[in-house]
């Protein structure tokens, strides 16, 4: 993965943090990278533990083999995504110590203060209407007033679940757009429990095994993305996938890419690469499509 992230440049690294379980026995935790609406593993650590709720302890170690990786690589402008299983304040501060940007949803029952520590409110206090948002800047969270941060509170039209969202940064509507992003890495579960991977078939029953095929299907998963992204750069992704808008996943489009050429006898997986200067909608999500 550093090899495929040497070519980066100066544009913003988007992490997506999240774990599954596999199994009802172990816990999966990841860091991908979200790449044109492709989540590409980058560490991935398999626990012993029969929840998707992992411990500060647990995930800092996972959170230091990723900041190792990209400082060696020179790549320190990072935002991470994560979900409110992941919102506790030392986690976040220890984002701030790496300069890293963050956006993680928060619990409804946190307790949002002015900077001075005076009391505003309880985020699920605050009701929204349809379509309607709310920002707090340079707040504090929690009775151990952690920050100062900023929040966004947002209702969409289809349901009564409100969405909050903290970040390091000025918050707006923007700021769920940014968010969203995330759910790439849900997708990138999918993919390989019951999509093209089929790791539930799997009869591995050990931590440590069970890890060292999911790095098999990370560097799989690394390989597919980087043959598609250079058939779009040579005009040919209609060759395997005839759709105007992309039909298949990613990776299947990536497996195909590689059955077409080794049918002709012709190279594959002569470069790894994620490269900005690909063509976007081969790799965009199927879902940004509708």
């Amino acid at each position: 993965m550093t090899r495929a992230l040497r070519d980066w440049g100066e544009h913003t690294l988007i992490l997506a943090l999240d774990t599954s379980v596999l199994f009802e026995k172990f816990c999966l935790i990841r860091v991908s990278v979200l790449f044109r609406g492709r989540a590409v593993p980058l560490v991935s650590r398999v626990l012993e533990h029969q929840s998707a709720q992992v411990s500060t302890a647990q995930l800092l170690p996972v959170l230091a083999e990723v900041k190792g990786m990209l400082d060696f690589l020179g790549l320190h402008e990072v935002r991470l995504l994560a979900d409110r299983g992941f919102c506790n304040t030392e986690q976040m501060a220890w984002l701030q110590v790496c300069g890293w940007h963050d956006r993680i949803r928060i619990k409804s029952s946190l307790i949002l203060a002015a900077p001075d520590g005076q009391r505003l409110c309880k985020v699920n206090e605050v009701q929204l209407s349809p379509r309607e948002t709310r920002c707090f800047h340079n707040v504090t969270l929690t009775r151990r007033h952690f920050g100062p941060l900023h929040v966004a509170l947002g209702r969409p039209s289809d349901g009564p679940e409100q969405w909050q969202v903290v970040s390091d940064e000025p918050t707006s509507i923007k700021t769920f757009t940014e968010y969203g992003e995330r759910f790439q890495i849900e997708e990138g579960f999918l993919d390989e429990k019951s999509g093209l991977f089929r790791l539930e078939n799997s009869k591995l029953r050990d931590a440590a095994s069970l890890e060292r095929l999911i790095l098999v299907l990370a560097v799989a998963t690394l390989l597919l993305v980087s043959e598609v992204i250079q058939m779009v750069q040579s005009g040919d992704r209609r060759v395997v996938d005839p759709h105007w808008r992309r039909a298949l996943s990613s990776l299947k489009i990536g497996l195909r890419t590689v059955q077409y050429a080794l049918s002709r006898g012709q190279a594959v997986f002569t470069r790894l690469t994620l490269s900005h200067s690909a063509e976007g909608d081969a790799l965009t999500s199927r879902h940004k499509q509708h």
